[in-house]
């Protein structure tokens, strides 16, 4: 059966590109053998968590113990014991129904709803209230006047 010219020229590339590939091959053998594999490129961590060329600096080492690492995400203890906290409302905002709280112990600042409270309260009465996790951060709940 004859040949076509295009089966001719097909076989023709075919056999190029293995040869082109073999030459390739061995032109890679041969620059490995010459470097001793020294072509290959070292990559470090820095302090920081980046790559770089360069090794780093073991004096900015800090000493960690292994006690104190955490695998995984931390339990964050429930807030289900209900201390009562005293304060005094900072803000609030009768139109639109919230303020802020300011503990009295801690100084630190709670938001508060009109739904979260039993009694009617102004700037700067004194409460007593309770803290709850809200989808925004810790919020007072329960609020009522201290009676003085």
């Amino acid at each position: 059966m004859a040949q076509t010219w295009q089966k001719k020229e097909r076989e023709q590339k075919k056999q190029q590109h293995k040869k082109v590939k073999e030459e390739k091959r061995l032109e890679r053998k041969k620059q490995s053998a010459e470097n001793g594999n020294a072509a290959m490129v070292m990559a470090y961590v820095d302090e920081n968590g980046n790559l770089s060329a360069t090794p780093p600096d073991y004096t900015k080492r800090k000493k960690i113990n292994s006690e104190d690492i955490q695998i995984g995400v931390p339990k964050q203890s429930d807030l289900t014991e209900e201390t009562v906290h005293t304060g005094i409302v900072i803000r609030f905002n009768e139109a639109k129904g919230y303020g802020f709280i300011k503990d009295t112990q801690t100084q630190q600042e709670y938001f508060v709803h009109i739904n979260s409270m039993q009694d009617n309260i102004k700037e700067k009465a004194a409460v007593s209230f309770a803290v709850e996790k809200s989808p925004k951060g810790l919020a007072a709940v329960n609020v009522a006047l201290l009676k003085l």
